[in-house]
This record gives C-alpha cells, structure tokens and sequence, in this order.
C-alpha cells in the first residue's frame, strides 16, 4: 500500500467584518489566540495559527475584515490582507450566511478571483439560520461567481462542518515538510496574545462606546516570580472622555476589564497573573507611524 503524501502550507481566511474568522481560527487551534467580539475590525494583525493532522499541516493566517481604509491603522491593516493573499496557497473566503449580499461581499470575492489561488468557501454562521433551504440561493450565487473547490456551510462557533473544511483544505496544499512543531499553535509572541485578549475585554465591557478607538501594549512583562506572571498593559485612547468611559465611575469599569482578562490570560499562561491596567490619552495614534510600528502594526 502506497503511503499517502505529508502536505503543508499556508491558508488565508478573508472575509468582511464580523464574518467569523478569529472565532473559527480559535476553534481550529483550540485555544484562544485571536480576539473576538461582535464589533467590525477586530483583528488588527495577521495571526498565525497551526494545525498539526497526521497527514498534513495548516498554517492558518487570519485578516484583518476587508472594510474601506481610512485611518494609516486601516490602510495597514488591509496591506495586510492583501500581502497574505499573496504569500498563500489557499484561500478560504469566510462569509456570513444569515447578511445579505452588499457591495463589501462582492469586494472580497473579486480580491479571491484576483488572487488565482485554489479557494473554498465557507459559509458561517449557520447555526443561526432557522431555514437552512435560505443557504441555496446564496450557494448559487457564489457558484456562479467563481469556481470554488468546495463550498462548505458550517458553523465555527459549534465546529460543525469543520472536518469537512480541513478535508477540503489539505487535498490543495502543497507537499512538502511542516513549517512548525507539531506541538507549536501559533507563531504570535505572546505579549501580543496577552495584549489582544484585554482588548477584548475593553469592546466587550464598553459596548459601543468605545468601538474602536482602543489599543492595548504590554509595557512590563515579569516572570522572576515563581508563583505568579506580573503584566502592566496600557491602553491607549485618542481623547480624555474616552479615557473616562474605560475606567468608569471609581475605576469599575476597568477593573471589570482586568478581572475579566486576567482570567483567560491565566488559563492561556497556565500560571497565576497580577494585571495591571492604565489609560494613556495618545491623541490621534491611529494615524501615528510610531505608535502604530510600536503595537506591531507593521507597513
């Protein structure tokens, strides 16, 4: 019997705001290494994310969502989804199944059709449908779009269809040797894990007050404790309301954010955490080279 190929590669998920790309690259990995919340343009990194099978391995990388770039922050965040494109050998298109159909949705599918790679889409969120017979008319019209290698409705909140998606995914990779250890999960340093997870947190307890106008830099990283990791993260806002609405009345807000961070940062490090959380006023550092070089949103 003829032994079957190892294949690896790297795997782009593009898709709009809010599609569902970090939750499914969290699923994959089975552990939470991208942030997620309900907001648009949550990721602003391309996170790496490894999954090791017997017969392969799938280097994920999820994008920022494609949105139209105002601010420098959002011209490097889409720079980054194009340069991922680019560098791939497969593209999943990740689409939300229960939206219609707007201009945004035909913009990322012609960034698929311009990328001439092998592409599979799946379609998220199904979970959420009641009437799964409302997925047909959407599947045509994709199909008549392009010519997908699978077309795959799923659910990466409930990980169904997932096997499917990996199936589909490894017959297009290219042979070849794993880019990682096979017990490596991701390529991300962890202070910027760290770092995302409290920005989670701030969207999450903020509602939409605070939308997207927050970053989070780890500026002390201690570990000469034995019992316990020391972390000071400081959040970064453009003007001095927004400063009071993160730390609300008598700081509860923000000790909201830190409890409830300090949580999945202990489960992530495996070991007890003091966190320590202040706000600095950066006015308009989303269009600041430095301030952006500096949280690793790269050119």
């Amino acid at each position: 019997m003829t032994e079957k190929t190892y294949r690896s590669g790297l795997v782009g998920l593009i898709g709009r705001p809010n599609a569902g790309k970090s939750t499914l690259l969290n699923y994959l990995v089975g552990e939470k290494i991208a942030a997620v919340s309900n907001k648009p343009q949550t990721t602003r990194y391309k996170i790496r994310g490894v999954v090791s099978r017997p017969e392969s391995q799938i280097v994920f990388i999820d994008t920022p969502g494609v949105h139209k770039p105002g601010y420098l922050l959002n011209r490097r965040m889409m720079a980054a989804v194009e340069d991922a494109i680019l560098s791939v050998d497969v593209v999943v298109l990740i689409r939300d199944a229960t939206v219609t159909t707007g201009n945004g949705d035909r913009f990322v599918l012609d960034l698929v059709k311009r990328s001439e790679k092998p592409a599979i889409l799946l379609l998220n969120k199904i979970d959420k449908l009641r009437e799964k017979e409302k997925l047909l008319p959407l599947i045509e019209l994709y199909r008549n779009e392009h010519d997908f290698a699978a077309i795959i409705p799923a659910s990466a909140l409930r990980g169904e269809a997932i096997d499917a998606l990996l199936t589909a995914i490894e017959e297009h990779l290219p042979e070849g040797d794993p880019l990682f250890g096979e017990d490596e999960l991701t390529d991300q340093p962890m202070r910027m894990i760290v770092a995302e997870m409290v920005r989670e947190k701030i969207l999450a307890t903020t509602g939409e007050e605070i939308p997207y106008v927050t970053a989070v830099v780890p500026e002390k990283w201690d570990e000469t404790d034995p019992e316990r990791t020391v972390i000071h993260c400081a959040i970064f806002v453009e003007r001095p309301s927004q400063k009071g609405i993160i730390i609300g009345k008598g700081g509860a807000k923000l000790k909201a954010i830190g409890t409830a961070a300090r949580a999945d940062i202990e489960i992530l490090l495996g070991r007890h955490v003091h966190l320590q959380l202040f706000v600095k006023v950066v006015e308009d550092w989303r269009n600041k080279d430095r301030e952006l070089s500096g949280m690793g949103i790269s050119e």
